[in-house]
């Protein structure tokens, strides 16, 4: 009983830090700037930012013990759906320390998108990220339009009229 105890205790106090490790209010990407590619291992192998050029795509950096990151699959599953044909893209970039983590998250929350895997945490300081989740839209031409920090279902309308008016933004 002691050893599950000391267990959640050290889960719970790695997600603490890991959020305070993002704690400052600003971020190191703008919008207009690049996007910084990136290659990491996904579900369905290699995941490379560069190899989505000429699409519009919605990167988030999430992890299995973030709430709103779960309340936010519905809603990025419903968006792949409804704009795959259009060309959207969605990434989602897990953060966890260990895969098993991410696995059991995505056993009970599945993606309809592609996800990627970075437990070393490279990814989200080239991005800039300062908590969890945190997405970026990326436009066609790789630049960042815009950031989100945070997910609650509030959000919804404001980031699909977002993604709508990057795909149907001239290249």
């Amino acid at each position: 009983m002691a050893t599950l105890q000391w267990k959640k205790l050290r889960s719970l106090s790695f997600a603490i830090l890991f959020c305070l490790s993002f704690s400052s209010n600003s971020y190191a990407l703008d919008a207009g700037s690049k996007a910084p590619d990136f290659e990491l291992p996904g579900v369905q192998g290699m995941v490379k930012l560069s190899s989505t050029a000429g699409s519009v795509v919605y990167v988030d950096f999430w992890a299995s013990w973030c709430g709103p990151c779960k309340q936010s699959f519905g809603w990025m599953n419903a968006m792949q759906d409804k704009y795959r044909a259009q060309g959207l893209k969605i990434i989602g970039v897990n953060l966890d320390a260990k895969s098993e983590d991410a696995q059991k998250f995505l056993a009970q929350t599945p993606a309809h998108f592609t996800v990627a895997f970075d437990s070393k945490g490279g990814t989200p300081k080239n991005y800039g990220v300062k908590g969890m989740p945190t997405s970026f839209l990326v436009g066609k031409d790789g630049k960042i339009i815009f950031q989100h920090l945070g997910f609650k279902e509030a959000d919804r309308e404001q980031l699909e009229k977002q993604i709508n008016a990057a795909l149907e933004a001239k290249k």
